[in-house]
């Protein structure tokens, strides 16, 4: 059975697939995982998101518009989330800002992929993404708003 509303359409247990329109990331829950090496040691954390998602139809043109401040950085240790945000590796003081824009947002019955150009510190990476998406108590009528956990 799939439940839908006039701005979501959701498998039990599945990922939503959302209506076309412009929807805004609250970033207050959002947030990228990362794994880096860092010294020789794996090293995980996030990064708080803000930014949006434009659902078209076409599926195939819809896009992600994602951004994360350096400084915010969070690894569970205080030292090395300054480690990570300092000049040797992020450098939040000159270049505060990591983002993402996708070239390609799909929907697939798994959930969400992108695969777009990620800037970090003025260069450029090809990425390939999922976003868990959740829709944050968005309801008919509400200002459309979704939680991103992207990996």
């Amino acid at each position: 059975m799939i439940t839908t509303t006039p701005d979501i359409q959701a498998k039990p247990g599945g990922q939503h697939r959302l209506a076309p329109g412009r929807w805004r990331v609250d970033p207050a829950p959002s947030y990228a995982s990362f794994a880096a090496q860092v010294a020789g040691r794996p090293v995980r954390g996030r990064l708080p998101l803000t930014g949006g998602v434009l659902i078209t139809e076409p599926i195939e043109d819809s896009s992600a518009w994602l951004a994360a401040r350096a400084s915010a950085v969070s690894t569970g240790s205080p030292v090395l989330d300054r480690l990570l945000a300092g000049p040797g590796f992020l450098d939040a003081g000159a270049f505060p800002e990591i983002s993402f824009r996708s070239g390609r947002l799909v929907w697939v019955p798994a959930g969400w992929r992108a695969a777009g150009r990620l800037l970090v510190k003025d260069t450029e990476h090809d990425l390939a993404c999922q976003l868990d998406l959740d829709l944050g108590g968005t309801r008919p009528g509400a200002s459309p708003r979704i939680i991103i956990a992207s990996s």
